[in-house]
């Protein structure tokens, strides 16, 4: 039987993450060669995730990556079991890995390497994880993309902008403003920009909901239909108020919209100051 040095039991612990006697126990079975032990450590914690792969993966940390000219922004979604693993060092650092290269390589959606990536970590660490999602946001052409992590990751956020006078991107208030809506958009989760961007069939579900709860309200049986229309108008406009992003109320002022609120900016400013687009992940979402 070779003989097994500490050192080497150190060194595949450090390696694997594994304990002192697995990493000595799988030199043992291999002869003390270290790369099969190695595989070894490896073949068994895939077989421990195999047997997890069931588990709910509902926590784990968002990322958001900027390029320094800011062109293009990445948000990235690693997932976990547990909420311990979420603030693992070695989970921190790994996401933020991933979220570099997916902001390299311009990945709209979970890349099979960097996956694997993951995989790698979920062996080390015995716990089932995953690459859950991956968006890229690309600036409008003069536009200004702002980013903003909320606690610790659970949610996360890009605001694209836009301006007819690019310029305007390099003022302070301006700036401080944009970052406010990106505060906004993470405290409130608008679902869309505007009406315009919901989706048809998902307003005519909702039309349909009101309509039958209507049905059912004894005040209203004997109303006309106008004043039904009427009243079922104005429930979806408060709907919609409540869901669109420029039509909420502003997160530093809600006696005033996000739409008025870029107005007001954009005429400080010297300029129309638009909201071109945003992104939104929270953990679990």
């Amino acid at each position: 039987m070779a003989e097994i040095s500490a050192a080497d039991v150190k060194r595949l612990r450090e390696k694997t993450g594994a304990g002192m006697m697995e990493c000595k126990n799988a030199l043992a079975a291999n002869g003390g060669d270290f790369d099969k032990a190695e595989k070894y450590l490896k073949e068994k914690g895939l077989a421990a995730i195999e047997k997890r792969a069931g588990r709910a993966t509902n926590e784990g940390r968002i990322f958001v990556k900027t390029r320094e000219d800011n062109s293009a922004a990445v948000l990235v979604e690693v997932a976990s079991e547990t909420d311990f693993v979420a603030r693992n060092p070695e989970f921190i650092a790994l996401g933020e890995v991933i979220a570099e290269k997916a902001l390299e390589r311009e990945c709209t959606g979970p890349d099979p390497e960097l996956s694997g990536m993951v995989t790698d970590l979920a062996t080390k660490i015995r716990e089932n994880m995953s690459l859950k999602r991956v968006k890229f946001v690309k600036a409008a052409e003069g536009g200004y993309l702002v980013q903003y992590i909320h606690g610790d990751g659970n949610i996360g956020v890009v605001v694209s902008f836009s301006s007819a006078n690019p310029e305007i991107f390099s003022r302070e208030d301006v700036r401080a403003f944009a970052f406010t809506i990106a505060l906004h958009v993470a405290a409130f989760n608008p679902m869309a920009l505007s009406r315009d961007k919901m989706d048809p069939a998902f307003l005519k579900e909702q039309e349909d909901i009101y309509r039958k709860q209507m049905e059912g309200d004894e005040k209203l049986k004997d109303k006309p239909s106008a004043v039904i229309d009427n009243i079922l108008k104005g429930k979806i406009n408060k709907y919609l108020a409540d869901a669109c992003l420029l039509e909420q109320s502003y997160v530093k002022d809600d006696k005033i919209t996000v739409e008025a609120a870029l107005a007001e900016c954009g005429k400080k400013a010297g300029s129309p100051v638009e909201i071109a687009g945003y992104a939104y992940f929270k953990v679990g979402g």
